[in-house]
Formats: C-alpha cells, sequence, structure tokens
C-alpha cells in the first residue's frame, strides 16, 4: 500500500496530463494487484480519465465545459475572487474530484487511448495537489 500527495503545476485552465506521475506512484507501491484512487483537494478543479492520443479531443472537451458554465452569469454571487471562481465551483461539482482506476500487473489499468487528467477549472497559474492511493 502507498499513499503519496503529488504537486501538479497547473498551467492555466485546461486539461492536464498526469497519468505519468500517477503510473509512478503504483510503480513505486510494488501492489501487483488492487486499486488506485486519486483524490484532487480543491473546489475550484478537478479529475477526469479521457483520450490522450488526439489533442483535438482535449480542446473540444474544454470548449464544451466553458460553453455550458459561462463566466458572466448575472445570477453568480460569489464573486470576490474573479469572474472564473464561482464557474469553477460549478465545473468541479459536475465533474469528479476523486478516481479509481484498478492496478493489473503492477500497472494503472487504463486502455489503450486513455489518460488521467487534472482539470484546472481556474484562468490562473498555479499548484495543485493530487492525493495517490494504491492498495491491494
Amino acid at each position: 500500500m502507498a499513499v503519496r500527495k503529488i504537486s501538479i503545476e497547473a498551467r492555466g485552465q485546461g486539461l492536464h496530463e498526469i497519468t505519468g506521475e500517477v503510473a509512478a506512484v503504483v510503480r513505486d507501491s510494488g501492489v501487483r494487484e488492487g486499486l488506485c484512487t486519486v483524490f484532487v483537494q480543491h473546489t475550484s478543479a478537478s479529475l477526469t480519465i479521457q483520450e490522450n492520443a488526439d489533442p483535438s479531443a482535449k480542446r473540444d472537451l474544454e470548449n464544451w465545459l466553458n460553453r455550458l458554465v459561462r463566466e458572466d452569469d448575472p445570477l453568480y454571487t460569489h464573486v470576490h475572487e474573479g469572474p472564473d471562481d464561482m464557474p469553477s465551483h460549478i465545473k468541479a461539482a459536475l465533474t469528479s474530484t476523486s478516481l479509481g482506476v484498478p492496478v493489473l500487473e503492477g500497472r494503472l489499468a487504463l486502455g489503450t487511448w486513455q489518460g488521467i487528467y487534472l482539470w484546472e477549472h481556474r484562468r490562473r497559474h498555479g499548484h495543485r495537489q493530487v492525493v495517490v492511493h494504491v492498495g491491494e
């Protein structure tokens, strides 16, 4: 079993692939078969498993969510931290703050085109904390 906190540099709004960082925790854990749980410790970012082969899939997802949850909604009252703050909380609520991925033969059991992504919903640059737990 292993639990590790990793710091991810979010270079602004969008999907940031973290598959390599999570896979390293799995590899270092020594667990051959089990479950890897990934959890983001923030209310304005989320996690997702998505295609990692064609960058247009990533762009389409980002654009779609930005159209769904707009920054200029006059009904927002939580506006003190900037126009992207309340939309980032809504986006995090609509997506996932944790993921579970099986571990088989000491590796993440992701499909051929799947990658694990931190989905940063704020426009600013910063670091996000992600907790990775690998257990049998």
